[in-house]
């Protein structure tokens, strides 16, 4: 069986017990709540009606509309809702923003919305030095971090690669071991231990290497080693399966041409590790540049990364607007690099194939 035949029997097993249990639902809420019905039971029928007429459609199309259905609910819905609250007037409300467009006013609500249709909130973001300094500044974190876990990240997989083979499940138990204890505790570990009297500082004080104290908490080396310990394992896992695939003859046959090991390395490793490589910086600059909890628990005062300003317009300023207008700034830089991602991964299947 062919891995997408695989799959495609996997959704319509699922879509049989689905509607099995969407069929199960409805009859015991019929019976319960007896033969006028109720809100809950017209709902449940409603999604039964839903389901069986994608059912009998066509299993392939209920198959690729399971995914797509997925991604209208929980990304293109709620993308849609801050775009609405962006072109909204910030007001002192619960919430505190005072919506232009009013769906209940149907036709008549939408043609008066585009009548008074204004960017006022995304022209602000470009008058406030504050936010384009932001926008760059994560940037500049995003990449540098995503260059030093490379460098780190790079000689980890290879060496799992190289391994014995009944080391390798180790090797990659040990990498993934990490995400076992909870992301907050481990960033207020990484504070434990950079603080200035941390394990780090008594450390380098007890072998005489310093004299006094560093300060490494609460700046940008902080924010750097925090970033590189946490999305580590997502830059060695992508270069580690694709080493593990890596021919063992090809380097044979280079050395046998006459190349040393460094040269062999360099061409033939390198080069057929790079979809690996690409893979692991875009997992790890895609979440990195809207990281909030490392530069606000490792980084001070001058750490400024766009997911801080947002915390802070959401929360602390409560302007919705504004901050909604963020988030659609930052998603529309993000599309980049995941469009680019994408493709990678569509070149990749192709070639696999």
């Amino acid at each position: 069986m062919r891995s997408t035949d695989a799959v495609e029997w996997a959704y319509a097993r699922w879509l049989d017990l689905v509607l099995a249990a969407a069929l199960a639902l409805g009859g015991f809420l019929l019976l319960e709540h007896g033969s006028d019905g109720s809100h809950v039971t017209g709902g449940v029928m409603i999604a039964v009606a839903v389901f069986m007429g994608l059912y009998r459609i066509s299993r392939r199309v209920a198959v690729i509309a399971v995914p797509y259905l997925w991604l209208l609910v929980f990304f293109l819905v709620p993308f849609v809702i801050v775009i609405k609250i962006s072109l909204s007037d910030i007001a002192l409300a619960m919430p505190p923003y005072t919506p232009t467009l009013d769906p209940a006013a149907g036709w008549s609500g939408f043609v008066d919305f585009l009548g008074k249709l204004d960017f006022d909130n995304f022209e602000f973001l470009t008058m406030d030095p504050l936010y384009y300094k932001a926008y760059l500044s994560s940037l500049k974190i995003a990449v540098l971090s995503t260059f030093l876990t490379l460098l780190v990240a790079y000689p980890m997989a290879y060496a799992m690669a190289r391994a014995p083979e009944e080391w390798r499940g180790t090797l990659m138990m040990l990498v993934i071991l990490p995400f076992w204890t909870s992301f907050l505790i481990r960033v207020y570990a990484w504070m434990g231990i950079l603080g200035r009297e941390g394990f780090l500082n008594s450390f380098l004080l007890w072998l005489g290497i310093i004299d006094e104290p560093l300060v490494i908490l609460n700046t940008n080396i902080a924010v750097y080693i925090g970033i590189v310990y946490t999305y580590l394992p997502f830059m060695v896992l992508p270069i580690y399966a694709t080493l593990e695939k890596l021919d063992g003859s090809l380097l044979e046959a280079a050395e046998d041409l006459g190349c040393s090991r460094l040269q062999a390395f360099w061409l033939v490793t390198a080069p057929l590790s790079v979809p690996g490589v690409v893979a692991g910086c875009f997992l790890v600059f895609i979440p990195t540049l809207g990281e909030f909890v490392i530069p606000s628990l490792l980084g001070g005062s001058d750490t400024l990364m766009i997911g801080k300003i947002l915390y802070e317009e959401f929360f602390s300023n409560r302007d919705w607007p504004v901050a909604s207008a963020v988030a659609v700034v930052l998603l529309l830089i993000l599309v980049v690099p995941i469009v680019l991602f994408q493709r990678n991964q569509q070149k990749q299947a192709e070639a696999g194939k």
